[in-house]
């Protein structure tokens, strides 16, 4: 056995010291921390909505910003989007849309992709992996590849 340490009915080894109020602390410090890093808790599952994100973009340098349901200003399947749509031109003149669905239900959103992937022109339907994401409810929709500071820059300004 060495010297300091006893065993307990268990069979375990308790260390002097291990009992006391300052380690305790650090210990429950420890594990909070890593619950926060781990993002337990942090989760949200608010939707985002486009009349928030429009701020945002602007902020940012994209031109043209408009919300609403009318599929002049946003767009067809933004516009009959469950909480409608936006539009927008990147500061890299890449027109942006996006259409908010209702939830961040896999069927909200794989319903909008559905749509948008079989308007698309055939020639693009082989590139809507490299053009179209889903953040939450949001699906995002570029004209051509964005740059990754716009597609960050979008992803960012989300807003519920």
């Amino acid at each position: 056995m060495t010297r300091g340490a006893w065993p307990d009915s268990f069979g375990f080894r308790h260390t002097p010291g291990l009992e006391s109020p300052r380690v305790i602390r650090r210990l429950v410090l420890l594990v909070a921390l890593a619950v926060l890093v781990s993002g337990c808790g942090v989760r949200n599952s608010t939707p985002f909505s486009p009349t928030a994100t429009a701020g945002c973009l602007r902020t940012h340098g994209f031109t043209s910003v408009t919300t609403g349901p009318d599929p002049g200003k946003v767009g067809f399947i933004a516009a009959f989007a469950d909480d409608g749509g936006l539009r927008a031109t990147s500061p890299d003149r890449n027109v942006l849309t996006v259409a908010f669905a209702a939830d961040a239900q896999s069927s909200s959103t794989s319903s909008l992709e559905d749509a948008f992937r079989s308007h698309a022109p055939k020639s693009l339907r082989p590139h809507m992996g490299d053009i179209m994401s889903v953040n939450r409810n949001a699906v995002i929709v570029w004209t051509i590849s964005p740059s990754s500071t716009d597609s960050d820059t979008v992803n960012r300004c989300l807003r519920s």
